[in-house]
């Protein structure tokens, strides 16, 4: 079941792939084009790192009526002279192994925060789930130097055994030292994946007292959208601030987990601190 599962996963990433060709209009990559000029201490043999401070409040765990604030690092590097790519808060951390003007794939990896009775004590009976890693694959395509395609496809470890993909679009546009991007989401998890987050076992409904025993399918799991702004203060920082929004759906938001104690509504606000610099090499 989950051999077919994942084949509908690959057929979608099959078809937003075939569709791509070089750009002849554009020397640069489509995403670059809304990016700020490259810096002038960037050398053409050195490399640009970018150092981001990311916060965000978010929901305690998935079908959560209740926020976080969890804050991370990131770090980026591109060599000397290549544009920055656009990018959104909710993207993998991505590295390219294939990657033209229009067409980018390669290796993607997440991390999922887990699920804890320290977090919500409505929780009592039910198993805690660990924080997880999702290594994967992506496919970022843009038909339009505007519109920007992307697919995730990824598999749990620790936290969960199962399949997740998620797709997006986003309209991009650049207004100075300004880049506002918008677009819709869509989330899909596997039976694994759903009964790890939103399942109730017999014997967890017996402790609990409350929620009902529950075994949901996988399929879809939300839909919603990501909204974001970028304002380049100078060549080495940056902020981005970023709303989204996702409304579970099927099997997820019949959960009790999420029907009773929780929320089908699911928000999440975001910022983060660029600083970039230039080295010569490694």
């Amino acid at each position: 079941m989950r051999a077919s599962f994942l084949s509908v996963f690959v057929t979608a990433g099959s078809l937003l792939v075939a569709g791509a060709e070089p750009s002849r209009a554009a020397d640069l990559p489509y995403g670059a084009q809304r990016a700020a000029p490259v810096a002038p201490y960037a050398q053409p043999t050195g490399w640009i790192v970018t150092v981001t401070g990311n916060a965000l409040i978010t929901p305690s765990y998935p079908g959560s009526d209740e926020w976080s604030l969890v804050g991370y690092p990131s770090l980026s590097f591109r060599r000397a002279g290549e544009p920055k790519r656009f990018g959104t808060p909710d993207d993998g951390l991505s590295i390219s192994f294939y990657d033209t003007p229009a067409l980018r794939l390669g290796v993607v990896g997440r991390y999922r925060g887990g699920r804890y009775l320290a977090s919500d004590r409505r929780l009592f009976g039910l198993d805690d789930v660990r924080w997880a890693i999702e290594p994967g694959v992506f496919a970022e395509y843009w038909p339009f130097d505007f519109l920007r395609t992307r697919i995730e496809l990824r598999h749990g470890i620790h936290g969960h055994d199962g399949f997740v993909a998620d797709l997006g679009a986003d309209v991009v546009q650049r207004f100075g030292a300004l880049t506002f991007s918008v677009g819709p989401r869509l989330s899909l998890g596997d039976r694994e994946f759903a009964r790890t987050y939103f399942g109730v076992t017999p014997t967890e409904s017996a402790l609990n007292g409350l929620l009902p025993a529950y075994r949901p399918s996988g399929g879809v799991t939300s839909v919603g959208a990501l909204t974001a702004l970028s304002v380049d203060w100078s060549e080495r920082w940056s902020t981005t601030v970023s709303v989204s929004y996702d409304r579970l759906v099927s099997d997820a938001a019949k959960s009790p987990i999420v029907t009773q104690i929780g929320s089908k509504d699911q928000f999440t606000f975001g910022a983060s601190l660029s600083y970039s610099f230039g080295i010569d090499g490694w």
